[in-house]
C-alpha cells in the first residue's frame, strides 16, 4: 500500500500443558514458552509499532509470592525494548546463579516471567493516545487470585458510549473513556458476579473461606462471564484475557470480523492473529491450525482442558476483505493465492484498456504489499496473451510460415520492477514545499526501460486510499521515465466508507474516492444531494444504533464507478507531469470471486455488519460537512 494505513492489533496467548521440567528436560530450557512468544510477536510485528506488552503467569504459585509479570514499552521497536526488559529482570533476580537459573522449580519460585501462561500483544492505538497506560495487556487486580484479570485484544466498539453509560448505571466509576478500559471493567464486573455467586454458594455448603477460593478456581464459568460481558459489544474483536489463578480465554465477534487461529497438542495452546506464524513458529502444517469460530472462544482451563465454547450467536460470516487484501501476513496459504486471484482477474481489464498492445506496455507493481498481486495479474495477462495466440496460429491455416509462428510466440508481456521503495526517510523540515520534496523521493524507478512517449505503464497497488503518495511522490516519479501513459490499478474496490472495526479509516474526507464524488456533485450543480443527506444524518443522530440507515450511499449514487475513478485520476495527477493518468479499481465482484469466505466489504459498499456501523458512517459524515476533524466513534 503506497499510503500508510495502520491498523489493528496483534496478539498471543501460550498456555504450555506440562511442567516446566518437562521443557527444560525436551528443549534444554524451562524458557520455551516465552522464546516462542518472543517469537509469535516478531512474525506479527506487522500488526501495530506502537507499542507492546507481555504478561506471564505461575499456576499454582503459593502465597506472598508474585504470580503475574509484565511489562509494556510504547518505545521505538517495543518488542525489543520488552524482551530486553524481561531478560535484564531474569539477570537481576537476587541469588541467582546459573545453575540454579536453569533449574525449572527454583526459577519458577524466584524468577519473574517463569510461568506455565503467557499473553502477549502488539499495539495499533485507534484511539490515539500512546501513553503506556493505553498498552496492552491491561490488569485489573485482585487479592482473590480468581478476580484478577488480564486482557489484551484486536478490537473496536462502535458503542463504548454505551457501555460505558451501562457501567456508570451498575455503580461505577470508569477512569478512563476508551474502549480499553470500558471493556476491562465490562468483563471485570461479570467476573466478580460469578465470583460472588459461587462464593455464596459453596458458603451455604458449609465451606470455609480458605476451601472457597479453590473451589471458585477449580469450578468459575468462563463461558458464562463471557457471554454476559459480551452481550452489548457493537464491532469487531478479538479478546484475550486470563484469570489470575489460571484460566485463559480467546473470544472473537459473531460476525468473524477480525481474525484469530490456534492450536493445540498435548504441550502447548497457542492462539494468535494469524494462522501462517502459528505454522512458523511451531512447525505444524496447514490442517493444523484451525480458524477460532465466529461467535465462540476457546478457553483454557487451570488444568489445561481446552474447549471451543459457544458465546454468542454466529451472524452472517462479514470477515474483513482488508485482512485478506494487504494487512495479514502474505505467506498465509489461503491470503497468498487470494492476493493473485485479485491480481489475475484484473488482467482482461488492462488487456482492454491498452488495446491488446503487449508490444508497448510495461506491467510493474508499487514495492512492497501489491508483489503478491502483481504476479496474478501478470499470470492473468500472459493467460489472455497465449489465447490471443492460439487463436492467431489458427487464423493462418496449415500454411503458416515459421517466421509467422515465431513472430506469435515471442510475444510476451514486457513485465519489470519500475518502482523501488528507497529507504525510509523522515524529514525534519518545517515549510511544506520542502518536506514535499523530499517525500517524493521515498520512491526510486528503474531507468533505460520505458521507450520515451511511446510505451504504457501499468503500475499495480493493493489499494488506494487517500492517493497522497500517488499524487506526491509515485506518479512524479514515473513520469520521469517519460510513457506516454501511466495506469495505476488497485488490487482493491474503491474506498469509499470509514471503518470502525479497528483500522485506522475513520473520516470520510482522508478518501480520494469520497473527494472525487464530492467534487462531481459540485460540478454538476448538485449541492443538493450533499445538503440532503446531511439532512438525514442529522436527523437520526440521535436514533438508537439499530435504527439507523447508511445514507451516505447516496453521495455515490449518482455516479457510475468510471466516472468516480476518472475524477479521482483529475485530483491525483500532479500539474506538471507529462503522461496521461488512467487509475482502474478492482470491482466488488471480483472482490467477492477471489476473498469468496472473507465477504466483509463495508469499505467499500458501506454495507456494515453491525448496527454500529451506520452510526459510524453518518457520524463521520456529519463531521465532514461541519468540518471537524474528530473520530466518529
Amino acid at each position: 500500500m503506497s499510503d500508510q494505513i495502520k491498523h489493528e492489533c496483534g496478539f498471543v496467548l501460550i498456555r504450555l500443558r506440562k511442567p516446566l521440567e518437562y521443557y527444560k528436560e525436551k528443549y534444554g530450557s524451562w524458557m520455551y514458552g516465552l522464546n516462542k512468544l518472543y517469537l509469535l510477536m516478531e512474525k506479527q510485528h506487522n500488526r501495530g509499532q506502537d507499542g507492546a506488552g507481555v504478561v506471564s503467569l505461575k499456576i499454582d504459585q503459593h502465597s506472598g509470592s508474585r504470580y503475574l509479570s509484565r511489562s509494556r514499552s510504547n518505545k521505538a521497536n517495543p518488542i525489543q525494548q520488552v524482551f530486553n526488559d524481561i531478560h535484564a529482570r531474569l539477570d537481576k533476580v537476587e541469588g541467582a546463579k546459573p545453575e540454579l537459573v536453569k533449574n525449572p522449580e527454583w526459577a519458577k519460585e524466584h524468577m519473574p516471567f517463569c510461568g506455565e501462561l503467557y499473553l502477549g500483544h502488539l499495539r495499533y492505538g485507534t484511539f490515539g493516545r500512546h501513553s503506556i497506560d493505553y498498552v496492552h495487556p491491561v490488569m485489573r487486580e485482585n487479592n482473590w487470585r480468581s478476580r484478577n484479570l488480564v486482557l489484551a485484544g484486536n478490537f473496536n466498539l462502535t458503542n463504548v458510549d454505551e457501555i460505558f453509560r451501562n457501567l456508570e448505571d451498575l455503580g461505577q466509576h470508569p477512569k478512563d473513556f476508551t474502549d480499553t478500559v470500558t471493556i476491562l471493567e465490562n468483563v471485570g464486573h461479570f467476573l466478580d458476579e460469578e465470583n460472588q455467586y459461587l462464593f455464596r454458594q459453596y458458603k451455604n455448603e458449609g465451606y470455609a473461606n480458605r476451601d472457597i477460593s479453590h473451589q471458585i478456581e477449580e469450578n468459575l464459568d468462563v463461558r458464562k462471564v463471557l457471554e454476559r460481558s459480551s452481550k452489548r459489544w457493537d464491532g469487531g474483536y478479538v479478546i484475550a484475557g486470563m484469570f489470575g489463578h489460571g484460566d485463559a480465554f480467546v473470544t472473537r465477534d459473531p460476525w468473524g470480523i477480525r481474525p484469530a487461529s490456534y492450536y493445540y497438542d498435548d504441550e502447548v495452546v497457542v492462539i494468535a492473529s494469524e494462522r501462517a506464524v502459528i505454522q512458523t513458529a511451531m512447525n505444524v502444517g496447514f490442517n493444523d491450525v484451525q480458524e477460532l469460530k465466529p461467535g465462540h472462544a476457546l478457553i483454557v482451563k487451570k488444568n489445561g482442558d481446552v474447549k471451543e465454547e459457544l458465546i454468542r450467536v454466529p451472524q452472517e460470516r462479514r470477515s474483513c476483505s482488508f485482512e485478506r487484501i494487504y494487512f495479514s501476513r502474505g505467506n498465509d496459504k489461503v491470503i497468498y493465492e487470494e492476493r493473485k486471484e485479485l491480481g489475475r482477474l484484473l488482467a482482461p481489464i488492462l488487456l482492454e484498456k491498452v488495446n491488446y498492445n503487449i508490444e508497448q506496455t510495461v506491467f510493474s507493481y508499487i514495492p512492497n504489499t501489491a508483489e503478491t498481486a502483481f504476479y496474478g495479474m501478470v499470470e492473468g495477462v500472459r493467460n489472455e496473451v497465449n489465447q490471443r495466440k492460439v487463436q492467431q496460429i489458427l487464423e493462418l491455416g496449415p500454411d503458416a510460415k515459421e517466421e509467422q509462428l515465431s513472430e506469435i510466440l515471442h510475444t510476451q508481456p514486457r513485465v519489470e520492477k519500475m518502482a523501488i521503495k528507497d529507504v525510509k526517510m523522515r524529514t525534519f523540515i518545517a515549510d511544506d514545499e520542502s518536506r514535499d520534496d523530499l517525500v517524493a523521493h521515498v520512491y526510486d524507478v528503474t531507468y533505460g526501460v520505458v521507450k520515451n512517449n511511446e510505451d504504457t505503464l501499468v503500475v499495480i497497488d493493493d489499494s488506494i486510499v487517500r492517493g497522497t503518495t500517488l499524487k506526491k511522490s509515485i506518479l512524479r516519479i514515473l513520469d520521469r521515465l517519460h510513457p506516454k501513459k501511466i495506469i495505476i490499478v488497485s488490487s482493491a474496490p474503491q474506498i469509499r466508507y470509514p471503518d470502525c472495526y479497528g483500522i485506522d479509516m475513520a473520516k470520510l474526507g482522508d478518501f480520494c474516492a469520497f473527494q472525487a464524488a464530492i467534487a462531481l456533485l459540485k460540478e454538476r450543480g448538485m449541492q443538493s444531494v450533499i445538503d440532503d443527506v446531511y439532512k438525514k444524518c442529522k436527523e437520526q443522530q440521535f436514533l438508537p444504533k439499530e435504527e439507523i440507515v447508511n445514507y451516505v450511499r447516496e453521495i455515490y449514487k449518482p455516479f457510475t464507478v468510471e466516472e468516480v475513478s476518472a475524477k479521482i485520476a483529475e485530483m491525483l495527477t500532479p500539474h506538471n507531469i507529462d503522461a496521461e493518468v488512467e487509475v482502474v479499481y478492482q470491482t466488488i465482484e471480483n472482490l467477492h470471486k477471489a476473498c469468496p469466505n472473507d465477504n466483509g466489504d463495508w469499505y467499500f459498499t458501506g454495507r456494515y455488519p453491525t448496527a454500529g456501523g451506520n452510526k459510524v458512517v453518518n457520524t463521520s459524515f456529519i463531521n465532514f460537512v461541519e468540518g471537524r476533524n474528530a473520530r466518529a466513534y
